[in-house]
């Protein structure tokens, strides 16, 4: 339900607390690249994509742990993961949360790598990945903490049982 801001004389309605009360959905995400090539699919992977909406205030959740059958795509660093947002934004944003990548495969202390993220809305209808600081359990071979927007190739090479990890809120389009 859109919302609409309060205006003189206007009365209170079932509908009108709908419009200003969170409620938790699920939305389904789609999981694309920034150049369309090479697209990734989730395959038997296991989402949790939820999301409530007061006013204008949209928060999020997203989490994606790999399965066996996940394709990741091939377009390696000049191509990054894109994913759906739930409800179109007011504009693109910088900071739009934070979150982790994990790499479960590692076998560091702690038994993987996690490495932070930073969810960016690139579009009014997608957001992209950044890493965003180092990350915790370096045993895995990696030389220096990696850098950029997660895509195919990057923060680590992806595999079953990875998993991202993000949270956030931004401003929904009037």
């Amino acid at each position: 339900m859109p919302y609409e801001p309060w205006q003189p004389g206007m009365r209170m309605t079932a509908n009108r607390l709908l419009s200003i009360s969170p409620t938790w959905q699920d939305w389904v995400p789609v999981w694309t690249t920034s150049t369309g090539a090479a697209t990734p699919t989730f395959g038997n992977a296991t989402i949790l994509a939820r999301y409530a909406q007061t006013a204008t205030l949209v928060v999020f959740r997203l989490e994606i742990t790999f399965g066996s059958t996940t394709a990741f795509g091939g377009g390696g660093a000049s191509d990054n993961w894109r994913f759906s947002l739930p409800v179109t934004a007011a504009g693109t944003a910088l900071i739009a949360g934070s979150g982790e990548a994990q790499d479960s495969a590692t076998g560091g202390t702690p038994s993987s790598v996690r490495i932070p993220l930073r969810p960016r809305l690139t579009g009014t209808t997608t957001l992209e990945l950044e890493i965003s600081g180092g990350g915790t359990g370096f045993a895995g071979g990696y030389a220096a903490t990696p850098t950029g927007l997660i895509d195919a190739a990057t923060p680590f090479t992806w595999a079953t049982t990875d998993a991202i990890r993000i949270r956030g809120e931004y401003e929904a389009a009037a």
